[in-house]
This record gives C-alpha cells, structure tokens and sequence, in this order.
C-alpha cells in the first residue's frame, strides 16, 4: 500500500510537469498517474518506474524538436500534439500489466518482457519523431515503393536509424539502472541488451505492418488525402481501409505486446545457454 500512494503522489507530479509543458492532456495525465501508480507500487524498485519516466521525456523532447517542419506531415496522423490518456495506456498499459505479474509470479523473465515494451513503444516513438524529417520520401513496408511522409506502414533509413536508437537508448538505461541498484555489473549484460534492443526494434517494425494493413484509415472528401482521422478539411472522412476498430492507439499497444512477447520467448530459447547465469551474484534477481 506504501508504494502505491508513492507511486500515486510521484506520477501526479509528473503528470502535472507534462501537462504544464504541454506534453500531456487533462486526460493524459489521468493515464499517466494511472499507469505510473501501478509501475512504481508493483514493481518495488525503481529500475521499473524510472525506465518509463526515461521514455516519456526522451520522446516528449523529441516530439517538439523542429516541431515546425513536421506539423504539415502530421495533420494524417490521428492524434498530435499532447498526449491523451488512450495514448498514455497505449505506450504504458501493457508494461503496468506486466509489472504486476511480476510483483505476484516473482520471475526475472518478466523484468525482460518491461524492459522491451518500453524499448517498443520508445522505439516507434523515436522512428516517427526522426524518420519524418528525412530529405527523401520512406518507402512502405509491405512493397518497397516510395509513398509520401506521413504514411502509415512507411519506413525510411532515418526512421530506421531512430529506431535502432529508441530501443538500444532504453535498453542501456535499464542496464544501468539495474548496476545502480545492485552495484555489480550483470554477466550476462551482452545477451541482455541483444534481446530487449532487438525486440524492440522488431516491435517497432511490426507497428508498421499494422499500420499498413488492419490500422484503419479515412479519405477526406474535400482535400481526397488518406488519413487517420475521421474529420479533416473541417468535415467528416469516410472509411478507406482497415478495420474500424484498429486505431493508432490500439495498434501502438498490441505492438508493445507483440515486443515483449518476443523479447520473452527469446529469452526463455536461451534459457540453458546464458539466462541461468544472468543473475547469479543478485539475491532475489530483479525482485
């Protein structure tokens, strides 16, 4: 009970800070203290609930640098600007979730799982914020033919390299997290940051796919773009493809799932090559 009215009095200061910096919504803040409550009480130590406060800032800075060049690409997106609470269950939900089972299953595999959902979330954050400013046009994922920026489902090399980075960033700070609390470098650092990076970078790829067939989308009738959003140009879009219930926010959560259930089953492939001696210096591994 202690640590979760800790995790409710920080996560409220938090959300206040985002929202002052117009990060957040009302409503976000509300998904942030909701999401933040349930990271830091559950998950006892705060390599947990200080890896989501990494990815929250690193991709709110990045969402207002030369925020002027991307603002004509992102009228197609269906949500800009600040986040919403949808947006913050999206990106947090999941890894609450998971912080949870851990507090009552009380296995290290779990802690692996967190760490490559946010390493996902992060990942696609850093991929959109980045590729967007890219000289030349992405192509989409499905076929390689080049489509204009802002498309769902589209990759670029810069994208790419943002991505890369998103996910390796938070990878590296959970590591070092972890070395801050146990003062003792983990054996098995290597394997670590190869699979929460990796999982990462292939849950940020798999976001694309999404976006790119089941995401749904909308053509305005005035301007004829494909977006996301049901109104654009002032009035309301009709339905082009997708399904109808796939939004972004959906899309950016099964993602994050999609991450950690990798990162999760990878672990537990080389369970008898590595994993075993991941932790064998730390008392209680994670917990």
């Amino acid at each position: 009970m202690k640590m979760l009215v800790l995790g409710f009095f920080f996560s409220t200061i938090f959300g206040y800070i985002g929202y002052k910096k117009q990060a957040l919504s009302k409503s976000g803040v509300m998904g942030a203290i909701l999401t933040g409550t349930a990271i830091f009480g559950f998950g006892q130590k705060l390599s947990w609930y200080l890896l989501i406060i990494f990815f929250f800032a690193s991709s709110s800075l990045l969402s207002f640098y030369r925020k002027r060049e991307k603002d004509p690409i992102a009228e197609v997106f269906e949500k800009t600007g600040k986040r919403d609470v949808w947006q913050a269950l999206a990106n947090g939900g999941w890894a609450a979730v998971l912080t949870m089972l851990g507090y009552f299953l009380q296995k290290d595999w779990i802690y692996i799982g967190f760490v490559a959902t946010i390493a996902t979330v992060n990942a696609d954050t850093w991929a959109t914020e980045i590729g967007v400013l890219s000289k030349t046009r992405p192509r989409f994922i499905l076929n390689g033919k080049r489509v204009e920026k802002g498309t769902s489902g589209a990759v670029s090399a810069l994208g790419v390299v943002g991505s890369i980075s998103g996910s390796f960033f938070i990878s590296i700070i959970a590591l070092l997290l972890l070395w801050i609390e146990h003062r003792s470098l983990l054996i098995g650092w290597l394997p670590f940051l190869l699979i929460t990076g990796l999982s990462g970078v292939a849950g940020a790829l798999f976001d694309s796919v999404l976006g790119a067939t089941v995401q749904e989308h909308y053509l305005c009738q005035v301007c004829k773009k494909v977006t996301e959003r049901k109104e654009h140009c002032h009035k309301k879009t009709i339905h082009h493809h997708g399904w109808r219930w796939m939004n972004n926010d959906l899309v950016n959560f099964v993602s994050s799932v999609f991450g950690s259930g990798l990162a999760i089953l990878l672990s537990m492939i080389g369970r008898f090559s590595y994993l075993p001696y991941l932790f064998p210096h730390i008392e209680g591994g994670f917990f």
